[in-house]
């Protein structure tokens, strides 16, 4: 298998990253290389970081209710740096009305709290083994 490398992220002001810390052990535990660029980045920050690192995919893990402008804000940089074919994925605390909305601004999956590490690992896999088709969870 390909090594993927995967950027996990926490934009904005959000203090909390417990669940992001576990995604990032889940995920480096099946076997893929795993970036944490830890509390309170800004969009340009992970665009920085997702180039620098040469990563295959980015989750952003946002409680704090600003997942819609963030993820905008982040995916409209990595379309301005070319990198715009990453797929990004959003976790955390998401209303169900958003995820359309998100998926709209180019996310690929959004989960929510309580979805199963073992899905998340197999929709990363799925993605980068090229099994893609836009959804929620």
């Amino acid at each position: 298998m390909k090594k993927y490398r995967i950027l996990i992220a926490k934009p904005g002001l959000d203090g909390h990253d417990r669940g992001a810390k576990v995604v990032a052990h889940a995920l480096r535990d099946a076997g893929f290389e795993v970036i944490y660029t830890g509390l309170r980045q800004t969009p340009e920050q992970i665009v920085r970081t997702a180039i620098q690192e040469d990563v295959h995919l980015i989750g952003l893990s946002i409680l704090s209710g600003a997942h819609l402008q963030l993820s905008k804000k982040i995916i409209e940089l990595m379309k301005k740096e070319g990198i715009g074919d990453i797929p990004v994925f959003v976790g955390g605390i998401i209303p169900p009305d958003d995820v359309p909305r998100l998926l709209e601004i180019g996310v690929t999956r959004v989960f929510g709290p309580g979805t199963p590490l073992s899905k998340i690992v197999q929709e990363v896999r799925n993605v980068l083994e090229g099994v893609t088709s836009a959804s929620g969870s």
